[in-house]
């Protein structure tokens, strides 16, 4: 069966490690911890890399896909009103 997502194959541990990492991102993106853009020269050339506040939905999205592969729910149930 081939992988369908990125995260097929990876081990519990490896899931945990990733959830760790884009977690810490999403904080470092959000609270300004991280730099817009870091620009530095190599022996072959500049290079840059560059984040953005832009990133932020697609860590949202990775990490909820990181949490459903855990079964780690978000703790909230939907609300439903019964007459």
């Amino acid at each position: 069966m081939t992988p369908t997502t990125i995260l097929d194959g990876m081990t519990d541990a490896d899931l945990r490690a990733a959830l760790a990492t884009a977690q810490k991102a999403l904080i470092d993106l959000t609270v300004g911890a991280k730099p817009v853009s870091v620009a530095y020269t190599q022996g072959n050339g500049s290079r840059s890399v560059t984040y953005s506040k832009a990133e932020i939905p697609q860590i949202n999205a990775l990490i909820l896909a990181i949490q459903a592969k855990l079964g780690i729910s978000s703790g909230r149930r939907p609300i439903r009103f019964r007459f």
